[in-house]
């Protein structure tokens, strides 16, 4: 039987980002300043170093050295979170403005589906804007109606991380530290390359609601 030390080596080897709201086990586990210690002694042996995002929210494993597989392999990865950015972005600013609150979605943030179906339902200018989310290649969703959109948007954003279902038999959905990563990533192209993806996003937002 796999050990707890044994099981979070291997989340984080597997490129899981561990935080309290998907698995409180695990990161009360690294909370332990010698846990920490015995899984970065493992990790370094595998060229690998314990990281932390969100002010240490959030615990994931990275390179030490990048020879050129490390390379290969991390520029794969930074290309798949940045095929996120727009669309998941562009999805948390409207959930953000429909749920009626100045606070950014982050970690343990609970969403009801059926709730935000009935405020995108009720105003044009989210519907079309969802619609348009729902087309990006990260959810490549082909169906007209909001019903379908909505959840296989959803759908998706379990299923690369950043949202998880507790209970299958309903549609509660509660965000998970994967959202803050990709905050700081945001922030870290914002900063080296000047993109400014994040007002790009508001841009977006804005110019639907003037339509």
């Amino acid at each position: 039987m796999i050990t707890e030390q044994g099981r979070v080596l291997e989340l984080l080897l597997s490129g899981e980002f561990i935080c309290q709201t998907k698995d409180e086990d695990a990161f009360r586990f690294l909370q332990s300043s010698a846990n920490r210690l015995s899984i970065e002694s493992q990790l370094q042996i595998l060229n690998r170093n314990l990281s932390t995002a969100a002010d240490g929210e959030v615990f994931f494993a990275s390179y030490i050295l990048l020879q050129e597989n490390e390379r290969k392999f991390l520029s794969s990865q930074f290309q798949e979170i940045s095929s996120h950015l727009m669309p998941v972005v562009e999805w948390l600013l409207m959930v953000q403005e429909a749920m009626g609150t100045d606070r950014p979605l982050t970690q343990g943030t609970v969403i009801r589906l059926n709730e935000l179906q009935s405020v995108v339902e009720d105003t044009p200018a989210y519907a079309e804007q969802l619609g348009k989310i729902s087309r990006y290649a990260l959810f490549g969703s082909k169906a007209a109606e909001l019903d379908a959109q909505l959840k296989l948007i959803f759908k998706r954003l379990v299923e690369v991380g950043y949202l998880i279902r507790p209970n299958q038999d309903k549609q509660i959905y509660t965000a998970t530290g994967k959202i803050d990563y990709l905050f700081d990533v945001l922030k870290f192209i914002d900063e080296t390359e000047n993109l400014s993806l994040s007002e790009r996003a508001e841009d977006a937002i804005s110019q639907t609601k003037l339509i």
